[in-house]
């Protein structure tokens, strides 16, 4: 009997072998089928957060279009107030009669409200010692007449000054559209002027859209959304005094811009903002105030004539800073200066209730312009102007008319009426044969002149237009030399550009923390104008073609 085992003999140690790898695959099964559990609730977490993204981005778009909607509701509400105001003011405007008025862009509030928060800072006017707001108003009278009453915080020139008990300054009105064809005054062939429509009186800047507005460090621009774009403004140069600035001029090249100021003129550069010269008479004494009241550059380049309050006219030397000439004869202070194209004559305005042109080399007065109404009793000029070719002179007066003059003969010629109070500046348009003022009844008139005024054949209503949307006092007015544009400062502290084609305003600019007592347009090839202000600046801005 064999004793040989043919069964093979199993180790102890595979049998304990096989019971763990058993045990892993266990729990490996396990494992997986966690993480299939695991998987399928990552997969259903984020099925629910697309679900809920989706949900989020469709309120989204439901809340976009509600305030869509909502600002359609607005705008049409707007459109209907302004619809029914607009016929509110044509039913006064009926009532009252008169020219057509047509309303520019007053901005939020009509300028009333406060200035940005650049500005709120340093937001007081800068008084001087001796006057609540800046130097006096012109007088009313030559002869130590009483002035126009002036309310309370002083007087008109800066801080307000009411206007005549009987004037009534007229309500805001609205204009139709011009019709196609129409020229710069919007007049028909009978010469009965157009009705046009008005601008947004009371435009939230909120809600003026970003190409329709520009901001600066301490200025604003705000561009009428009722007309097309045309424009782009921007502040060039600033240029700080120690009192109030009364005036401002470029030279006939546009090259330089001088600033009338108290007991001196500042004459600067205006592509290096680098001031060239200061002009002062050191004979006529620092005691006291010498409001430098206007400037003018002769065509040459080389002479300034200044106007004061010492009743003197002075032409200066500009490279030497010495005065060349001094004109007198006016017998009280000297408002406004204006030289010829040709630089042969100089026509100045005065309290003294006269106009006179001047031939400067020789100084001597040419022809003295009285204004002799004895029924007039605020008769002092104000501004004057002479037309591109230099046969006619305009003035403004305080006894609300503006006169023409022929300027060889000295003969009156056109007797402008139309405000209701003082009027404080007169500019010629380039073609010559439209006149633009401004005056306290816080409006601007645009004239059309006989073609032939020798003959009587003017219209019975040269008042063509008539430009509302100033807070206040409009105290300087000026044109662009292609004709495009009429510019305008008020005491609201405002500048208004005004297309003479259609009435409406482009565009309303804030820049200064007071009065804009004076404006000016550069002749020279770059498109700037300057404003001189009652906060002590003279500044320089540019006026381009607008590429929205």
């Amino acid at each position: 009997m064999s004793v040989y085992n043919h069964r093979p003999m199993v180790p102890p140690t595979q049998n304990r072998l096989i019971e763990l790898l058993d045990a892993v695959r266990a729990e490996f099964d396990q494992l997986t089928q966690e993480a299939i559990m695991c998987k399928s609730q990552r997969d259903e977490f984020e099925h629910k957060m697309n679900s809920q993204i989706q949900e989020m981005n469709l309120f989204q778009q439901n809340l976009m279009e509600m305030e869509r909607m909502q600002q359609i509701i607005k705008k049409q509400y707007e459109e209907e107030i302004a619809r029914l105001r607009q016929q509110l003011e044509q039913v006064q405007h009926s009532q009252h009669g008169g020219p057509p008025v047509a309303s520019g862009y007053s901005g939020p509030s009509g300028y009333a409200q406060p200035p940005p928060p650049a500005m709120m800072e340093s937001n007081q006017p800068v008084h001087h010692p001796s006057y609540p707001s800046g130097p006096p108003p012109p007088p009313s009278g030559a002869h130590g007449g009483p002035p126009p009453p002036m309310a309370s915080g002083g007087p008109p020139y800066l801080n307000g000054g009411a206007p005549h008990p009987t004037s009534t300054p007229p309500p805001p009105q609205t204009n139709p559209s011009k019709p196609p064809g129409a020229g710069p005054l919007g007049g028909g062939a009978s010469g009965t002027p157009n009705m046009m429509s008005s601008g947004y009186a009371d435009m939230d800047p909120e809600a003026v859209p970003p190409n329709m507005k520009v901001e600066g460090q301490d200025w604003f621009a705000l561009f009428n959304p009722k007309v097309p774009r045309r424009l782009k403004v921007e502040l060039v140069h600033t240029f700080d005094h120690g009192s109030v600035v009364c005036c401002v001029k470029f030279s006939n090249d546009g090259r330089y811009l001088a600033a009338g100021c108290n007991q001196a003129t500042y004459i600067y550069d205006t592509y290096s903002a680098t001031r060239i010269a200061v002009l002062q008479d050191e004979n006529a004494g620092r005691e006291g105030d010498l409001y430098i009241r206007s400037v003018s550059f002769n065509p040459d380049g080389k002479h300034l004539a200044t106007g004061a309050e010492d009743k003197q006219i002075r032409i200066w030397d500009i490279q030497k800073k010495r005065i060349r000439r001094v004109l007198q004869g006016h017998d009280q202070d000297i408002y406004s200066l204006e030289f010829s194209r040709d630089g042969s004559f100089l026509v100045s305005g005065s309290g003294d209730r006269t106009a006179r042109i001047w031939d400067w080399n020789e100084s001597r007065c040419i022809h003295v312009l009285p204004i002799q109404e004895l029924d007039q009793k605020d008769p002092g000029v104000t501004s004057v102007a002479i037309s591109p070719d230099s046969r006619l002179v305009a003035a403004g007066s305080l006894d609300k008319v503006v006169r023409v003059w022929d300027a060889q003969t000295g003969q009156v010629l056109e007797r402008l009426e139309g405000h209701k109070d003082s009027v404080y500046s007169v500019a010629f348009m380039p073609d010559g044969k439209t006149l633009v003022s401004g005056s306290l009844d816080k409006t601007l008139r645009m004239w059309q002149l006989a073609t032939n005024m020798y003959s009587n054949e003017r219209g019975k209503n040269p008042c063509k237009q008539v430009f509302t949307g100033h807070k206040d006092f409009v105290l300087s007015v000026a044109t662009t030399p292609d004709g495009n544009w009429i510019v305008s400062g008020s005491k609201d502290r405002g500048v208004q550009f005004w297309d003479p084609y259609t009435g409406q305003t482009q565009f309303m600019l804030q820049g200064h923390k007071n009065s804009v007592i004076s404006v000016a347009t550069s002749p020279g090839r770059r498109p700037l104008f300057a404003t001189g202000s009652g906060d002590n600046r003279a500044r320089i801005w540019s006026y381009e073609p607008a590429n929205v």
